[in-house]
Protein backbone atom coordinates (compact mmCIF):
# COMPACT_ATOMS: atom_id res chain seq x y z
CA UNK A 1 0.00 0.00 0.00
CA UNK A 2 1.72 3.35 0.99
CA UNK A 3 4.47 4.49 3.41
CA UNK A 4 3.68 7.90 4.66
CA UNK A 5 6.33 10.15 5.88
CA UNK A 6 4.86 12.94 8.36
CA UNK A 7 6.52 15.62 9.27
CA UNK A 8 4.34 16.54 12.62
CA UNK A 9 6.36 19.76 13.34
CA UNK A 10 8.61 21.22 16.40
CA UNK A 11 6.09 22.27 19.38
CA UNK A 12 3.00 19.71 20.14
CA UNK A 13 0.38 17.98 18.30
CA UNK A 14 -1.37 21.31 16.59
CA UNK A 15 1.70 21.47 14.75
CA UNK A 16 0.80 19.02 12.34
CA UNK A 17 -0.75 19.48 9.43
CA UNK A 18 -4.08 19.03 7.39
CA UNK A 19 -2.94 16.71 4.90
CA UNK A 20 -0.47 14.95 7.44
CA UNK A 21 -3.31 14.24 9.82
CA UNK A 22 -5.80 13.04 6.74
CA UNK A 23 -3.23 10.43 6.25
CA UNK A 24 -2.47 9.34 9.97
CA UNK A 25 -6.46 9.31 10.08
CA UNK A 26 -6.62 6.53 7.55
CA UNK A 27 -3.36 4.76 8.77
CA UNK A 28 -3.66 1.07 9.87
CA UNK A 29 -0.15 1.43 11.65
CA UNK A 30 1.01 4.77 12.99
CA UNK A 31 4.82 4.86 14.23
CA UNK A 32 6.63 8.10 15.91
CA UNK A 33 10.25 8.55 15.47
CA UNK A 34 11.88 9.15 18.54
CA UNK A 35 15.40 9.03 18.64
CA UNK A 36 16.67 12.29 16.65
CA UNK A 37 14.28 14.72 18.38
CA UNK A 38 11.20 15.32 20.76
CA UNK A 39 7.94 17.35 20.79
CA UNK A 40 6.85 19.38 24.36
CA UNK A 41 3.95 17.36 25.09
CA UNK A 42 2.93 14.00 25.70
CA UNK A 43 2.41 11.18 23.29
CA UNK A 44 -0.90 10.76 25.05
CA UNK A 45 -1.97 14.24 23.36
CA UNK A 46 -1.05 12.80 19.99
CA UNK A 47 -3.01 9.55 20.62
CA UNK A 48 -6.19 11.96 21.42
CA UNK A 49 -6.01 14.32 17.88
CA UNK A 50 -4.91 11.72 15.65
CA UNK A 51 -7.49 8.84 16.88
CA UNK A 52 -4.96 6.28 16.55
CA UNK A 53 -2.45 4.25 18.67
CA UNK A 54 1.44 5.56 18.35
CA UNK A 55 4.23 2.63 18.43
CA UNK A 56 7.68 4.54 18.75
CA UNK A 57 9.88 3.67 16.68
CA UNK A 58 13.78 3.68 18.08
CA UNK A 59 16.95 3.98 16.20
CA UNK A 60 17.19 -0.21 15.88
CA UNK A 61 13.62 -0.08 14.47
CA UNK A 62 13.94 2.53 12.08
CA UNK A 63 17.69 1.60 10.92
CA UNK A 64 18.04 -1.89 11.40
CA UNK A 65 14.82 -3.60 11.78
CA UNK A 66 12.60 -1.97 9.32
CA UNK A 67 11.89 -4.42 6.86
CA UNK A 68 10.43 -6.63 9.57
CA UNK A 69 7.96 -3.74 10.96
CA UNK A 70 7.77 -1.05 9.11
CA UNK A 71 7.98 -1.84 5.39
CA UNK A 72 6.50 -5.10 5.96
CA UNK A 73 3.29 -3.31 6.82
CA UNK A 74 3.73 -1.18 4.17
CA UNK A 75 3.52 -3.64 1.68
CA UNK A 76 0.12 -3.89 2.16
CA UNK A 77 -1.02 -1.47 4.41
CA UNK A 78 -1.48 2.03 4.87
CA UNK A 79 1.30 3.02 7.11
CA UNK A 80 2.03 6.73 8.75
CA UNK A 81 5.58 7.25 9.63
CA UNK A 82 6.29 10.75 11.92
CA UNK A 83 8.98 12.76 11.98
CA UNK A 84 9.48 15.29 14.41
CA UNK A 85 10.15 18.84 12.55
CA UNK A 86 10.44 18.11 8.60
CA UNK A 87 10.43 14.70 7.22
CA UNK A 88 14.06 14.55 5.89
CA UNK A 89 15.72 16.98 8.14
CA UNK A 90 17.71 13.29 9.95
CA UNK A 91 19.29 11.46 7.26
CA UNK A 92 18.35 8.30 8.74
CA UNK A 93 14.90 9.03 7.14
CA UNK A 94 16.36 9.34 3.98
CA UNK A 95 17.55 5.95 4.18
CA UNK A 96 14.07 4.45 5.07
CA UNK A 97 12.64 6.16 2.09
CA UNK A 98 15.14 4.57 -0.05
CA UNK A 99 14.81 1.18 1.29
CA UNK A 100 10.98 1.61 0.55
CA UNK A 101 11.47 2.51 -2.82
CA UNK A 102 14.17 -0.38 -3.24
CA UNK A 103 11.03 -2.45 -2.01
CA UNK A 104 8.61 -0.90 -4.67
CA UNK A 105 6.73 0.37 -1.94
CA UNK A 106 4.13 3.45 -2.62
CA UNK A 107 5.33 6.44 -0.45
CA UNK A 108 3.82 10.11 0.03
CA UNK A 109 5.60 12.89 1.89
CA UNK A 110 3.89 15.86 3.88
CA UNK A 111 6.73 18.20 4.77
CA UNK A 112 6.70 20.89 8.14
CA UNK A 113 9.10 23.13 10.10
CA UNK A 114 11.98 21.72 11.27
CA UNK A 115 14.90 23.57 13.26
CA UNK A 116 16.77 24.51 9.97
CA UNK A 117 13.91 26.85 9.29
CA UNK A 118 12.88 27.92 13.09
CA UNK A 119 16.05 29.61 13.67
CA UNK A 120 15.00 31.94 11.39
CA UNK A 121 13.64 33.54 14.54
CA UNK A 122 17.01 34.70 15.57
CA UNK A 123 17.21 36.74 12.62
CA UNK A 124 20.54 35.39 11.28
CA UNK A 125 20.01 35.23 7.29
CA UNK A 126 19.30 31.51 6.82
CA UNK A 127 21.26 31.85 3.23
CA UNK A 128 24.00 32.81 5.37
CA UNK A 129 24.21 29.32 7.44
CA UNK A 130 27.53 27.08 6.00
CA UNK A 131 27.77 23.38 7.29
CA UNK A 132 25.61 21.93 9.93
CA UNK A 133 27.06 19.95 12.61
CA UNK A 134 25.93 18.12 15.54
CA UNK A 135 27.43 17.62 18.84
CA UNK A 136 27.24 14.01 20.55
CA UNK A 137 26.81 12.82 24.46
CA UNK A 138 29.75 10.50 24.08
CA UNK A 139 32.36 13.53 22.44
CA UNK A 140 35.87 12.97 24.43
CA UNK A 141 37.39 11.69 21.46
CA UNK A 142 35.25 14.07 18.43
CA UNK A 143 36.29 17.24 16.85
CA UNK A 144 34.73 16.76 13.44
CA UNK A 145 31.94 19.73 15.46
CA UNK A 146 35.29 22.06 15.88
CA UNK A 147 36.56 21.34 12.63
CA UNK A 148 33.31 22.62 11.01
CA UNK A 149 32.78 25.72 13.02
CA UNK A 150 36.73 26.30 11.79
CA UNK A 151 35.38 26.17 8.13
CA UNK A 152 32.68 27.80 8.43
CA UNK A 153 33.90 30.82 10.06
CA UNK A 154 36.99 31.06 7.34
CA UNK A 155 33.95 31.36 4.48
CA UNK A 156 32.04 33.91 7.02
CA UNK A 157 29.25 31.74 7.26
CA UNK A 158 27.18 31.04 10.52
CA UNK A 159 27.39 27.76 12.34
CA UNK A 160 24.19 25.30 13.92
CA UNK A 161 25.06 22.83 15.93
CA UNK A 162 22.63 20.21 16.30
CA UNK A 163 22.80 18.77 19.91
CA UNK A 164 22.39 15.41 20.54
CA UNK A 165 19.20 13.94 22.69
CA UNK A 166 19.47 11.26 25.54
CA UNK A 167 17.37 8.67 25.28
CA UNK A 168 17.60 7.78 29.15
CA UNK A 169 15.78 11.32 30.07
CA UNK A 170 14.49 12.69 26.90
CA UNK A 171 16.41 15.76 27.02
CA UNK A 172 19.15 16.63 24.49
CA UNK A 173 22.83 17.76 25.34
CA UNK A 174 22.47 21.32 26.70
CA UNK A 175 23.69 25.02 24.93
CA UNK A 176 26.41 24.96 28.59
CA UNK A 177 27.83 21.56 27.95
CA UNK A 178 27.59 22.31 23.61
CA UNK A 179 30.09 25.58 24.69
CA UNK A 180 32.01 23.86 26.99
CA UNK A 181 32.96 20.81 24.36
CA UNK A 182 34.01 23.81 21.99
CA UNK A 183 36.32 25.33 24.48
CA UNK A 184 37.76 22.24 25.28
CA UNK A 185 38.34 21.52 21.99
CA UNK A 186 39.88 24.91 21.59
CA UNK A 187 42.19 24.94 24.59
CA UNK A 188 43.49 21.40 23.16
CA UNK A 189 44.14 22.52 19.39
CA UNK A 190 45.03 26.44 20.55
CA UNK A 191 43.54 27.83 17.45
CA UNK A 192 41.82 30.76 18.41
CA UNK A 193 38.30 29.77 17.00
CA UNK A 194 36.46 29.73 19.94
CA UNK A 195 37.19 31.39 23.14
CA UNK A 196 35.43 32.75 26.08
CA UNK A 197 34.99 35.96 23.98
CA UNK A 198 32.89 34.16 21.25
CA UNK A 199 29.53 35.67 20.57
CA UNK A 200 26.65 32.76 20.34
CA UNK A 201 23.48 32.13 20.38
CA UNK A 202 21.69 29.72 22.46
CA UNK A 203 18.75 28.18 21.74
CA UNK A 204 15.47 25.76 23.51
CA UNK A 205 12.49 24.91 22.37
CA UNK A 206 12.16 26.22 19.15
CA UNK A 207 8.93 26.52 17.42
CA UNK A 208 6.98 26.64 20.88
CA UNK A 209 5.15 29.22 23.11
CA UNK A 210 7.97 29.62 25.25
CA UNK A 211 10.97 29.15 23.63
CA UNK A 212 14.53 30.23 24.44
CA UNK A 213 17.05 32.53 22.10
CA UNK A 214 19.54 34.05 24.19
CA UNK A 215 22.80 35.68 22.88
CA UNK A 216 26.11 36.89 24.60
CA UNK A 217 29.22 35.94 24.51
CA UNK A 218 30.02 32.06 25.18
CA UNK A 219 31.55 32.72 28.38
CA UNK A 220 28.05 34.71 29.69
CA UNK A 221 25.63 32.23 28.13
CA UNK A 222 27.32 29.35 30.40
CA UNK A 223 25.70 30.92 33.08
CA UNK A 224 22.25 30.97 32.14
CA UNK A 225 19.36 28.39 32.18
CA UNK A 226 17.97 27.12 29.05
CA UNK A 227 15.75 24.36 31.01
CA UNK A 228 14.45 21.42 29.82
CA UNK A 229 13.92 20.44 26.04
CA UNK A 230 15.82 20.53 22.65
CA UNK A 231 18.71 22.82 22.47
CA UNK A 232 20.72 24.07 19.90
CA UNK A 233 23.56 26.37 19.64
CA UNK A 234 25.09 29.04 16.91
CA UNK A 235 28.08 30.46 15.84
CA UNK A 236 27.23 33.43 14.15
CA UNK A 237 29.46 34.45 10.89
CA UNK A 238 32.09 37.14 11.95
CA UNK A 239 30.99 39.77 9.86
CA UNK A 240 27.17 40.14 10.24
CA UNK A 241 24.31 42.52 8.19
CA UNK A 242 23.26 45.42 9.77
CA UNK A 243 19.77 43.79 10.06
CA UNK A 244 21.23 40.42 11.27
CA UNK A 245 22.98 42.82 14.33
CA UNK A 246 19.55 44.48 15.23
CA UNK A 247 17.58 41.17 15.23
CA UNK A 248 20.50 39.69 17.79
CA UNK A 249 19.86 42.65 19.67
CA UNK A 250 16.62 41.51 20.90
CA UNK A 251 18.34 38.52 22.59
CA UNK A 252 21.05 39.51 23.82
CA UNK A 253 21.51 39.01 27.89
Amino acid sequence: MTLNFIGIGLNDEKDITLKGLELVKKADFVYLENYTSKLNCNINYLEKLYGKKIILADRKMVEMDAEKTILQQAKTKEVAFLVIGDVFSATTHMDLFLRAKKLGIKTKIVHNASVLTAIGITGLQLYKFGKTTSIPFENENVETPYDVLKLNQENNLHTLFILDLNQNNNNSLTVNDAIRYLLKVELKRGERIFTDNTLCIGCAKLGSLDQIIKVGKASSLLKENFKNGMHCLIVPAKKLHFMEEEALNLYKQ
